[in-house]
Order: C-alpha cells, then structure tokens, then sequence
C-alpha cells in the first residue's frame, strides 16, 4: 500500500511541477488525437448525413456495417494500415510508419465510423417536417441541408467529442504505427505502457492522472451537450 501511495504522491508532483517528460508526451498524444479528431468530423459527417438523409439502396446494410466497425479492435486497424504504410506497401514511398502522421491516419479510420454512426443517429432524430417547411419557405438543397444540421447540431457535437475520447485513450494503433518513439510518436498509453514494462510506475501515474482527467472534461463536456441537445 505504501509502494502505491509513494508513486502516486510522486506522480502528483510530476503533474504540478510540469514535468518536460510528462507533458511532452502529452502533447503528442493531443495533437495527434485532435488533428485525427478533426479530419475524421470532415469525413464522417458528411457521410453520416448523407447516408441518413438521402435514399440510398441498401441503407440498412451501410447502417450495419458501420455499427460493426465501431466494434474493431485497434490492433486490426493498426495491421490493415501497417500492411499499406510499410516499406513494401503501397504507400510506402511516403515514409509514414513510426510517425505522428502513421497514428492519424490510423486514428482516423478507427473513429470516422463512430462519427457517420452517430452522425446519423441524431439526423435521424430530425421530424421530416423541418426539411418539408424549409422547401416551402423556399429553400434550396443546401440551405435545407444547413437547416437540418442546425437542428442535429448537439448530436453531432457529442459525436465528435466521442470520437476524440475513443482516440485519446487508444493504444493499438499507437502503438504499431508510432512505434513508441521517445519524444516523437509516444503518446500517454503507450508511455504508460513502458512505464510498467519496466516497473517504473511514477510516470506512468502521472500520465494516468492526466489521461482521466482529459477523459473527465470530455464526459463532462459530452453530458452537457447531450443535455442541450433535449431541451
């Protein structure tokens, strides 16, 4: 008990005192989480709209499929992309593997599905007479379009800062396209993961405090908008 007290007294002064370890890590893991974040919203959105608003063949399919990929491990993404990424793979010209940029492109295709499905979860919330009034009034495809997302603005919020939880927090694909790489690519899981391989649980700690935290103002963020969104 005292050894867990030690490190975790330890790992508060690492905090306090901005240790340039500590926050180094952290900084890679929030930029690459944030940046992932932002390209998979652009992407995810747009597809999550369009799938819940227009009359597609096979709808329920897509919907199904996108619901299953919420459940991939990150460990099978992180093989899929190593596979196109590597020296002898497709794109492996472009030198991606073992940089910041290997894990964005990871992350992305991990929480892009999460955005659509949720995107369109809260599209598909919207009465039909919103858009039905908007062409009435007047409006042309793409004001109707603004109109409906107006109306669906929280849901997508939530779906984002969800999205940006599932990313911060993930280690698989850290892990086998970052490569763990000590000021460049380690993030906070894949630190914490070090830290414990090699019995030092002072960091590690520390990174865990900072991680539930960062986890905290997220739920926090996303209970709020959740609540917006039902008034």
């Amino acid at each position: 008990m005292s050894f867990f007290i030690d490190s975790f007294l330890s790992a508060i002064s690492l905090v306090v005192t901005l240790d340039p370890e500590l926050f180094q890590v952290v900084r890679v893991s929030l930029r690459v989480s944030c940046i992932s974040t932002l390209v998979a919203a652009v992407g995810g959105i747009p597809l999550g709209f369009f799938i819940a608003y227009g009359n597609i063949k096979g709808k329920r399919m897509v919907i199904t499929l996108l619901n299953t990929m919420l459940a991939m491990p990150t460990v099978v993404i992180g093989l899929f992309v190593y596979a196109f990424i590597s020296r002898r793979g497709v794109f492996g010209v472009f030198d991606l593997l073992y940089t910041q940029n290997a894990i964005i492109v990871g992350q992305v295709f991990l929480i892009t599905p999460l955005i659509a499905a949720l995107t369109i979860a809260a599209v598909s919330r919207i009465d039909e007479r919103y858009s039905k009034t908007a062409k009435t009034l007047g409006a042309n495809s793409l004001q109707t379009v603004l109109v409906i997302l107006r109306e669906a603005q929280f849901g997508i919020c939530a779906a984002v800062i969800s999205a940006f939880g599932r990313v911060v927090s993930e280690i698989g694909i850290s892990m086998m396209l970052g490569g763990n790489i000590k000021g460049f690519t380690r993030t906070m899981t894949t630190a914490m993961a070090l830290e414990y391989d090699k019995g030092s649980f002072t960091l590690a700690v520390a990174l865990g405090l900072v991680l539930m935290s960062i986890s905290l103002i997220m739920n926090v963020l996303f209970n709020f908008v959740q609540g917006r969104g039902r008034l």
